[in-house]
């Protein structure tokens, strides 16, 4: 998309009131939803971005100051749309403490867009970014996080609060350690394919099946 006059949408029209603000704003998150399903994280530039979304760069900077900001609030965005699916996922409460954690690494690993982004949180998205950006992002995080922890704390019953939030702390940390390495470079699955190293290979759902239950399973008998 080049993003002339004549092939922009027509709510790229400038945005008046907070209504056309927000649906500008959700176009420009859409966008690199669409971006992230081709390329990784590290290859898409906010000039990228911009062309997608047929905008100069100046006036995708309006909404979100960096490329980092959008993937910040997109990945917001995902965190939310699941954990509102969730319980769709989690067997009936109360359940066994294996049954919510295989459930709950099986959803996430069909959540391409969130585990793409969790597993670049660290190491890609708070490397240019304000202070107060960060701020932003985070508070409004560790609000999902919470909704989370009190949802498994529904399907946990002996998980107290403490131990809810240390599981949600670590499935994310878990899902963005694990996501890279089952999802390796071209060279990297191709020298994968070699006898000996087909053990290195990692199934993400089955992997984060059983760092989910061993970490609950720990967790349950500290509690």
């Amino acid at each position: 998309m080049t993003g002339t006059a004549n092939d922009r949408p027509p709510d790229f029209q400038r945005a008046r009131n907070a209504e056309q603000r927000e649906a500008r704003r959700q176009t420009i998150l859409e966008a690199a939803a669409q971006l992230l399903a081709e390329l990784p994280v590290g290859d898409i530039s906010l000039r990228e971005l911009s062309r997608r979304v047929g905008l100069s760069k100046t006036n995708v900077v309006r909404y979100f100051e960096t490329r980092e900001a959008v993937f910040f609030a997109l990945l917001n965005q995902s965190l939310e749309q699941w954990i509102a699916d969730l319980p769709a996922d989690l067997p009936p409460a109360p359940a066994a403490p294996e049954a919510v954690a295989d459930a709950l690494a099986r959803s996430l690993a069909r959540r391409t867009l969130l585990c793409e982004l969790l597993g670049s949180l660290g190491t890609e998205l708070e490397r240019n970014i304000s202070a107060e950006s960060a701020r932003t992002f985070k508070l409004a995080h560790i609000r999902l996080l919470a909704d989370l922890a009190a949802l498994l704390q529904d399907h946990v019953p002996a998980l107290t609060p403490s131990t809810a939030r240390e599981l949600v702390s670590l499935t994310v940390i878990c899902t963005a350690g694990l996501w890279p390495f089952a999802h390796p470079s071209p060279a990297v699955a191709e020298a994968q394919r070699h006898p000996d190293l087909a053990p290195t290979k990692v199934d993400f759902p089955s992997r984060l099946s059983r760092a989910l239950q061993v970490t609950l399973t720990g967790l349950l008998t500290l509690a």
